[in-house]
């Protein structure tokens, strides 16, 4: 029995999401170790440790179900950015959201726009779904919203846009959403996908929040994985007009959070501290990548994001595995169509030192 052939028709075109290799896997391939892991865009500074803290205080009640309905993060999310509880969905991470969301609004008959570059969830989504896929070829790497707006028909669900773009970096400025945002019908949901915007400066920074008060079909989804360190937690959020997220909430599975994810984040989302240190670290390093690829001669992206995409100008994946060889993982993205570049996050300075040397070395 190929059992492929009674599967999802959208499921049949899709290949398993590939996520950064781990330390460990790379420590069993070649026997080495003092391995740095530049892949992933995680947080370098590890777990808070008002995060280390909330945790410990709730290892006793975990034969308990989490609250369903998440109260305290809602609170505390509410608190911080003037939004209302009943506005906000909670996500086992951002991705989780991505998927409810277009489960909540799309089905196979409809189409789903995104751009050439994107995360690839947004495709990935699209396609487990059986939605028809609209990506809309990149313009310098980043989103085309003039060619989002031309691909606008009456059978368009949805719009993704990420924010700074992963893998790319690119960045939409608040005047050009909102002008775009005032295009778009109101019976299409428009999804800004903001899993990075710790790391543009307050001074660029889209006041999503505000944009959401003039459009109802907005919907902002962030992550604590990034710039709050909770990755392995899987913590997100969404924020929409409470009409949607009512909506949200009768798909959503019960207890996608778990405790130890809640309770974490409730305490790092009271910790600017932490977020503002690695906001600043994250500040210097990528200028001391900008000049390390220019002094190099290595062409690059310029990135909003937590990591920086380098253009060598031939297949990366040679690169790539001499890298791993020197102790140093960062992601191919030929699976983005971008066989030439390798997307690298943003470490401490020793990790970045790391780095630097190591792709000199395989450089030659």
């Amino acid at each position: 029995m190929q059992y492929i052939n009674i599967a999802n028709e959208g499921v049949k075109s899709l290949s398993p999401y590939q996520a950064g290799k781990p330390i460990e896997e790379l420590e069993r391939e070649l026997g080495i170790s003092n391995i740095i892991k530049l892949a992933s865009n995680e947080n370098p500074f590890g777990l808070p440790e008002s995060a280390k803290q909330a945790i410990s205080q709730q290892l006793n009640d975990l034969t308990r179900y989490p609250d369903a309905n998440g109260f305290e993060l809602k609170a505390a999310i509410s608190r911080k950015f003037g939004v209302n509880p009943n506005q906000i969905t909670l996500g086992n991470g951002s991705n989780d959201l991505l998927e409810l969301i277009a489960h909540t609004f799309a089905n196979e008959t409809d189409e789903i726009i995104y751009s050439q570059y994107a995360f690839i969830v947004y495709p990935l989504v699209t396609k487990a779904i059986n939605a028809v896929a609209r990506e809309i070829p990149a313009k310098n790497w980043g989103h085309d919203l003039d060619g989002f707006l031309n691909a606008i028909n009456d059978k368009t669900k949805l719009i993704y846009i990420a924010n700074p773009n992963n893998p790319t970096g690119n960045f939409l400025g608040e005047a050009e959403i909102d002008a775009f945002l005032a295009k778009v019908p109101e019976s299409v949901i428009v999804v800004l996908d903001e899993a990075y915007t710790e790391f543009t400066a307050e001074s660029e920074r889209v006041d999503s929040f505000k944009l959401l008060q003039k459009y109802s079909n907005l919907v902002i989804c962030r992550t604590l994985s990034k710039a709050y360190g909770l990755a392995g937690l899987r913590i997100g959020y969404a924020v929409s007009n409470p009409e949607i997220a009512d909506l949200f909430n009768r798909v959503r599975q019960p207890f996608n959070c778990n405790s130890l994810a809640l309770a974490a984040a409730v305490a790092v989302m009271q910790d600017d501290d932490f977020v503002a240190k690695v906001a600043e670290n994250n500040r210097l390093e990528m200028a001391r990548y900008e000049q390390f690829c220019q002094q190099q001669g290595l062409e690059f992206i310029p990135s909003k994001g937590n990591f920086i995409t380098i253009d060598f100008k031939r297949p990366a994946a040679p690169i790539y595995e001499a890298l791993l060889r020197e102790g140093v993982i960062v992601r191919p993205i030929a699976g983005y169509g971008m066989p030439n570049h390798l997307r690298i996050s943003i470490g401490l300075p020793s990790e970045n030192d790391r780095l630097f040397g190591a792709l000199l070395k395989v450089l030659g």
